[in-house]
């Protein structure tokens, strides 16, 4: 008998997220509220739940239920926060930032990605976000500085104009490295300068700048 949605979340959470040693009990409700299935090609919803990344079109992909609750939990992100997210996707980690924090502007530059997102998730009763599609890389400087700032695409360094949005006590989530392979690094920053912290080994498609 196959398992109803519900179930796979509960599965999901407790297997793939709180089994790794992720126990912050707002992110774990906000992973078991959030219908990833509704998030991912219709084709492919029978896999929504596994420890693997998807396709969502355009060359891009929704990261692993895993690596989605790593990033989100060490941002320590709380009711009163505004984040700003780079890379919205399919909408999938906008929403679980939503469930958690005062406000999200989600920037794509990928049109027809953050169209199908936008409609998503107001259709599923997501208000709290705002989005903008544009080049990630120079943030949004007019909703500045943001306390927490997370970045689903790969770089080779900390794109300036995100770090000088950011305010200071912020907390940055990125895959920092090669096209090939990037370390996801977490960055707090500091009056004069930032710590720097290399959680785990990662894959995610580039950060692209208009310029390139």
């Amino acid at each position: 008998m196959k398992k109803n949605w519900e179930q796979q979340r509960l599965e999901m959470v407790q297997k793939q997220i709180k089994a790794r040693g992720i126990g912050d009990e707002k992110v774990l409700a906000a992973f078991l509220q959030v219908p990833r299935h509704l998030f991912v090609d219709p084709n492919v919803a029978n896999e929504a739940y596994h420890d693997h990344p998807l396709g969502i079109g355009l060359g891009q992909t929704i990261s692993q239920p895993y690596i989605v609750a790593l990033m989100t939990a060490a941002l320590q992100l709380n009711k009163h926060d505004r984040v700003l997210e780079i890379g919205t996707g399919s909408g999938y980690q906008t929403a679980i930032l939503s469930c958690l924090v005062k406000k999200v502007y989600s920037i794509e530059r990928l049109s027809p990605l953050i169209k199908e997102a936008q409609a998503r998730l107001t259709n599923l009763g997501y208000h709290n976000i705002v989005f903008a599609c544009q080049d990630g890389n120079d943030g949004w400087e007019s909703e500045a500085p943001f306390d927490a700032i997370t970045i689903a695409a790969a770089t080779a360094k900390i794109p300036p104009k995100l770090l000088n949005q950011l305010k200071i006590g912020g907390r940055m989530i990125l895959p920092l490295g090669s096209p090939f392979f990037q370390r996801l690094t977490l960055l707090h920053k500091k009056e004069d300068g930032y710590d720097i912290n290399h959680l785990c080994g990662c894959s995610f498609v580039p950060l692209i700048s208009e310029n390139q």
